[in-house]
């Protein structure tokens, strides 16, 4: 008998493991383990902890129609898995490779578990396109790639050679274990909170398919991202290119990112359902970012620390409610943080953009802005999140120049001529012409050329430019 521990991958087929263990062909214990750490404080009613609550109710849906089991426990990780290989018979440990700070130290606390109890503790590595330990041995360097259009050439020519196609073994084809010992089940039951979190996903999701929603709304979390995914193949990659930065069309992206971050559909879904199709190249290359940043956690220590190198004592948080509100007075500003707040969507250009105006015009440190988008993002992943911190910082991997600064109003009348963004998420100032409507508000908290100027001297003195 086996344990497999389902983290950021809640789905039912395409899972690097489910290959492996079907080679095996033993019976198993699947689990998810709702953790503590995870989900404590505000983070189980966010836009992201009801997005995680729908993958895992449909997660079990899935298995329940493969005639499987999955069983949910919440507690300490280690402490489960300790609890566990005591009353079982479990010959070993599997579960998909994570490579963030908690990460780490959960799973080193349940390595020191499974020696003691003689067991092996594997992890296969599934959240990249392609393992990324072996591309950094096909590179022959000393040193790990820091800028990406050189990682992407060679990301390429590895995944031309090397590239190993999505698995075929579903949970249909494994054979799960229908009951735990039920002391375990005890102790490490659901308590109320998390229990009425689950139900409540479970009650959106039956709202919606009495409604008879569009079929993209239908079937598995999977099944929906699946959905999506075709639909943006068939009537949105070719166009994707020029649309992508077009913010107030939603249809100019494809709209998985909140399923492929809790692993509800794999990035080589994606990646193979866009391969060769006319206008592909573009969208590859986001997929190849997200490797990027994957890559850079692995293998560059300092990822998550990265602003520890510097002295930040003069960035200060003075404006940075105002900009949490989004009442900053800069109209398009408003409008992302009103949408990020209440929806948890957020297109990527306008993460760049508020993101570098809160770092760089209001001069305040990136870590409080990525640890807002981490409250209320519905996609979020601590990964990515924080490269694209990092980058709208001047700090890190292949960043932005710190004398290379957004310009709010440039951006929403370029890429939004017409201001249909703004009037959708500022209402109060939809009868302002299309000119009037991007330009600052009179209660604008700062002026965008002196805080520009103010932003190139401070960061140039930052980072020792």
């Amino acid at each position: 008998m086996y344990l497999f521990i389902h983290r950021k991958d809640l789905r039912g087929k395409d899972l690097r493991a489910f290959d492996a263990l079907l080679k095996r062909e033993l019976p198993g214990i699947h689990l998810v383990i709702m953790d503590p750490a995870l989900l404590a404080g505000p983070r189980l009613d966010s836009h992201s902890g009801r997005n995680f609550m729908q993958a895992v109710h449909h997660l079990r849906e899935e298995y329940d129609s493969a005639k499987q089991t999955l069983h949910l426990l919440y507690g300490e990780p280690s402490l489960i898995v300790d609890a566990l290989l005591e009353m079982h018979s479990i010959a070993g440990i599997v579960a998909h490779a994570d490579y963030t700070p908690y990460a780490r130290k959960r799973d080193a606390s349940i390595e020191i578990v499974a020696n003691r109890h003689g067991v092996p503790w594997v992890q296969i590595a599934d959240l990249p396109l392609v393992p990324l330990d072996d591309f950094q041995r096909f590179t022959q360097r000393s040193e790990p790639y820091k800028v990406f259009t050189p990682f992407y050439r060679k990301w390429r020519s590895y995944a031309a050679d090397f590239y190993a196609p999505a698995g075929q073994a579903t949970i249909g084809d494994l054979h799960t274990v229908p009951i735990i010992n039920e002391l375990i089940e005890a102790r490490f039951s659901l308590p109320p909170p998390v229990a009425e979190a689950l139900a409540a996903a479970s009650q959106t999701l039956r709202q919606a398919r009495e409604k008879s929603k569009p079929i993209t709304d239908k079937g598995s979390k999977s099944a929906q991202a699946q959905q999506r995914l075709q639909k943006f193949i068939k009537n949105g990659l070719t166009a994707y290119d020029g649309q992508r930065d077009a913010f107030a069309i939603p249809e100019g992206t494809s709209g998985i990112a909140k399923d492929l971050n809790v692993g509800a559909i794999s990035a080589r879904t994606a990646y193979e359902a866009a391969s060769g199709e006319p206008g592909a190249e573009s969208w590859i290359r986001q997929l190849v970012w997200r490797d990027f940043y994957l890559y850079q956690a692995i293998h560059n220590p300092d990822f998550y620390s990265y602003e520890q190198r510097y002295d930040l004592t003069s960035l200060y948080d003075a404006h940075f409610e105002a900009w949490s509100l989004g009442q900053t007075g800069i109209p398009i500003i408003d409008a992302a943080m009103s949408q990020l707040n209440e929806t948890g969507e957020l297109p990527n250009r306008l993460r760049m953009v508020t993101a570098m105006f809160l770092t760089k015009n209001l001069l305040c440190p990136f870590t409080l802005g990525e640890v807002w988008f981490r409250s209320k993002l519905a996609d979020y992943d601590n990964t990515l999140n924080r490269g694209g911190w990092l980058w709208s910082s001047s700090m890190g991997y292949d960043a932005v120049p710190y004398f290379r600064i957004m310009n709010p109003v440039t951006q929403s009348e370029t890429h939004d001529p017409g201001g249909t963004y703004i009037r959708r998420w500022q209402p109060q100032l939809a009868h302002l012409s299309d000119r009037d409507i991007h330009k600052p508000q009179k209660n604008a908290i700062v002026d965008l050329k002196a805080s520009r100027a103010r932003a190139i001297d401070l960061y140039k003195i930052i980072l020792g430019g």
